[in-house]
């Protein structure tokens, strides 16, 4: 009789050598989180490969795969039947009724790929290609061999089992979450800053969002943005943490004692320094930032290098080298688009200069800085008072 399941197919942590074992320890601990309010599954370690099983023996995939597809660290999930019953015989009658079930008598073109891993497993599998193949055209008239470009791959794995499955839903490849460290980002409203946390996600950081809300130059509705952007980061991480950090009189305090020009320049190094205050609190190893070379004002190189002089520990900028639309376009995949587009502004929109500086030097920066001298004050504050949102 066959049974349904999942098959889960990783791809890069496979190459990691012993410490693949730590890296799909974490991808398990990440499916069971997700998939164990709905029903009595379990994870099967076959290699290469994850397989999910329900202990009811009813496996239902419309529930199950939305839930196991935003996993970082797979590279594909497949629905498909496991036969014990390893028999030519049985295989033959799974293969058409899986056709039959999946297809019906759609026009299609097909081929069969057998990987025949269990040795003890007599039939060779191009030999085994040729006879399903051969009986799916005797009993579906509907179907034509294509050996170069099919519109179904049917693919039969003989191993322990036997694994018959046509259907490969691509997911988001990466790293298990969790497994690259800690970092911290700096999460606006807008399209670039959620891509970047995202990304950085993806690659297997931990991830944590630092917020400026400054009411009343900026609204709830703005906070509340960033919240949700949080809640679908927080879809493919599983939890996220975000602080909202107070900061209405820092940036009164920037607006009233720096040149115009430059106050985005010294808002940016005093959100980088609040930022890194938190990552170090939180032992994280990096800062996290949206930012996109040229993008902006205070995005040319020497913004740049203004603004990351004030940090102390790494700052990752995942979007360096990508093009807006790219930076769209990947906010739409994901889900943060439509989110990133509600009209509300946050505090660096709100107080952007009208001419900024595109070239600042950094020596004029940090010489008018040494007079700021309530700033590390205020920032002290401001982090002290930081709410703390766990999703």
């Amino acid at each position: 009789m066959a049974e349904k399941v999942l098959i889960i197919k990783y791809g890069e942590i496979a190459m990691r050598g012993n410490n693949r074992y730590i890296f799909i320890n974490r991808l398990i601990s990440a499916i069971r989180r997700n998939i164990d309010p709905l029903g009595n599954y379990y994870v099967v370690r076959d290699p290469g490969r994850l397989i999910v099983e329900d202990r009811s023996g009813e496996l239902d995939y419309d529930l199950l795969i939305p839930r196991v597809v935003p996993i970082f660290g797979l590279v594909e999930v497949c629905p498909g039947v496991r036969l014990a019953d390893m028999t030519y015989e049985t295989i033959l009658e799974e293969a058409y009724r899986h056709m039959k079930e999946q297809y019906g008598d759609q026009q299609i073109s097909f081929k069969v790929k057998t990987r025949r891993a269990n040795q003890g497993f007599t039939i060779p599998s191009m030999d085994m290609n040729m006879k399903v193949g051969e009986y799916l055209l005797e009993q579906m008239p509907n179907l034509k061999v294509d050996v170069h470009k099919p519109d179904v791959m049917l693919n039969i794995e003989i191993r322990n089992s036997v694994y018959i499955h046509s259907k490969g839903i691509k997911t988001y490849g990466g790293l298990p979450y969790g497994s690259s460290g800690k970092g911290v980002s700096l999460l606006s409203g807008g399209i670039d800053s959620p891509v970047a946390t995202w990304m950085m996600a993806k690659r297997g950081v931990e991830v944590e969002g630092v917020y400026f809300h400054s009411p009343p130059y900026t609204s709830e509705w703005a906070k509340e943005k960033v919240i949700d952007l949080a809640k679908r980061i927080a879809d493919f991480t599983g939890e996220f943490r975000l602080y909202v950090v107070p900061f209405t009189e820092l940036q009164l305090y920037l607006l009233d004692n720096v040149a115009h020009d430059k106050l985005t320049i010294h808002l940016k190094r005093a959100m980088m320094r609040a930022g890194e205050m938190i990552a170090k609190k939180d032992e994280a190893m990096a800062l996290i930032t949206g930012e996109s070379v040229g993008q902006v004002a205070s995005q040319t190189m020497q913004g740049i290098y203004a603004i990351n002089a004030v940090c102390e520990m790494p700052v990752l900028r995942p979007l360096a080298g990508m093009d807006k639309q790219e930076i769209i376009n990947l906010a739409q995949k994901i889900g943060t688009f439509e989110i990133s587009a509600r009209p509300y502004e946050d505090c660096c929109t709100v107080f952007v200069a009208k001419h900024p500086v595109t070239k600042p030097r950094l020596s004029f920066i940090e010489k008018s800085e040494r007079r700021l001298t309530e700033l590390d004050r205020l920032l002290e504050e401001s982090v002290q008072k930081a709410e703390i949102i766990e999703l």
